[in-house]
């Protein structure tokens, strides 16, 4: 029986990976890259504090119970047959949804190189899972030119919900794969499957003749009508599209990027109008750490979106006194009317003074002190109520006594990785092994950054 619940419709029916920005007031649009500039003599993102890199000894303890717990979603909500990770489950029982998301599978397939890394399930296993998961994408999973539908059966890999082939969502599942490539090499048939599904992608096509990638393809309707052409969870795909082996696009389409710029707090950082997640993906796999191209420092960039967001999580706590230094962050997320797109600076959604843990778990190599001790606040004053087999709930309401009873695959994934980047550098060490990624960064001009840590005050 295929169970679809009706969180998994709300979501596919929703805006993960939005596709539009969400309105904000007049005045309050990013301003153009070259606009901002004229403002400060220095880049944006410098007006910021230097972030506090020390974590507890109880946070650090935390963060290797929550990589843990996580790795058992992953492991345990994924297909035994397919290897497809399910969109969401339950924080306690048994899921019956055979919805999958191909994006959750790509963090599924990096949180089993963690597993095996530290040994939270033994390595044998997830390498089998990993050979089983990438030969049924290559060889049962319905495409087109390489790219995938966004939710699919977990158990057939058949489309669900008149889903798109999704660009952004490949490009997921693609880092994962590549993750895995690196981590089992020696493996052969790993190696040969990770191989054969990167050069089978054709990224001229989803370009559909324009300067930036579509966000997607309909078998009815053809391209979707939004491209990805403004700063988001975007830089790790243009990237791989650039260093692709058999059909890369060209390096021009990295500087026809919108970088339009958000000014909060006397900081100016460069953002589109979307939740903090869009600062958090493009890092969880890439490593953009000390180096910069023609136009920024993406990893200082990310330190002063996630310290802006912070800022405003104090001012929302004017509205819910319940948001303060010890519990902060916002992003997409559940919510108690379904999944919202919401967040800030500025504000967008219907903010209710919902708390989201995957805001400040997937920041944590940007402000590992303030990050890990907001994951600490919650799990102690929350409790039981946040904290579950597979560590925190999706989102909670404290006022009104509301808590997720689902876990997020992608919420989950970007806590568990940048909880694993933060402590080892694991993912980052593995996935840049890639040459095509080194490559690509070559050609649209990233180097060494000496400025990188005198970006921060």
């Amino acid at each position: 029986m295929l169970a679809l619940g009706a969180p998994a419709v709300s979501i596919a029916e929703g805006l993960q990976n939005q596709q539009q920005a969400p309105p904000v007031k007049p005045g309050q649009q990013p301003q153009p890259e070259a606009q901002a500039a004229q403002k400060y003599p220095q880049q944006p993102g410098v007006f910021i504090n230097r972030p506090l890199t020390q974590v507890s000894k109880a946070a650090d303890a935390l963060l290797d119970d929550l990589t843990g717990r996580g790795c058992d979603f992953f492991y345990n909500e994924a297909s035994p047959k397919s290897g497809l990770v399910r969109d969401r489950a339950p924080a306690a029982g048994r899921s019956l949804s055979r919805v999958a998301s191909i994006a959750a599978t790509g963090f599924g397939l990096s949180a089993l190189c963690i597993a095996a890394k530290r040994n939270y399930l033994r390595p044998s296993d997830c390498e089998q899972r990993v050979e089983k998961t990438l030969a049924f994408l290559l060889e049962e999973c319905p495409h087109e030119h390489g790219f995938l539908y966004h939710f699919i059966d977990m158990e057939s890999g058949q489309r669900m919900f008149g889903s798109e082939l999704s660009s952004i969502d490949t490009a997921l599942l693609l880092c994962g794969i590549l993750l895995c490539r690196q981590y089992f090499a020696g493996n052969t048939r790993i190696e040969a499957l990770a191989t054969t599904f990167y050069r089978r992608i054709d990224w001229v096509w989803m370009l559909n003749d324009g300067p930036t990638l579509s966000m997607g393809w309909l078998p009815d309707q053809g391209f979707l009508k939004h491209r990805w052409d403004i700063y988001a969870e975007l830089i790790t795909m243009y990237l791989m599209a650039i260093g692709s082996p058999t059909h890369p696009i060209s390096p021009d389409t990295w500087d026809a990027l919108q970088r339009p710029v958000v000014s909060f707090g006397g900081i100016d950082y460069i953002s589109g109008v979307a939740p903090l997640f869009i600062h958090q993906y493009a890092h969880a796999w890439g490593d953009y750490r000390d180096q910069r191209d023609l136009h920024a420092n993406y990893f200082t960039n990310s330190i002063a979106a996630t310290r802006v967001h912070q800022l405003w999580c104090l001012t929302e706590g004017r509205s819910f006194p319940w948001i303060d230094q010890d519990m902060w962050g916002i992003t997409a997320s559940d919510s108690r009317a379904g999944y919202r797109v919401w967040g800030g600076p500025p504000a967008m959604g219907p903010l209710d003074g919902t708390l989201v843990p995957s805001a400040a778990a997937g920041s944590l190599p940007f402000l590992p002190a303030e990050c890990s001790h907001v994951l600490l606040s919650m799990r102690q004053k929350m409790g039981d109520r946040v904290w579950t087999r597979y560590g925190f709930v999706d989102a909670f309401n404290p006022k009104a006594n509301w808590f997720a009873q689902d876990i997020l695959g992608i919420d989950q994934g970007i806590s568990v990785l940048m909880a694993e980047n933060l402590r080892s550098g694991f993912v980052w060490q593995y996935f840049m092994k890639n040459r095509e990624m080194v490559n690509a960064m070559g050609k649209v001009q990233f180097h060494p950054d000496p400025d990188a840590n005198t970006q921060v005050l």
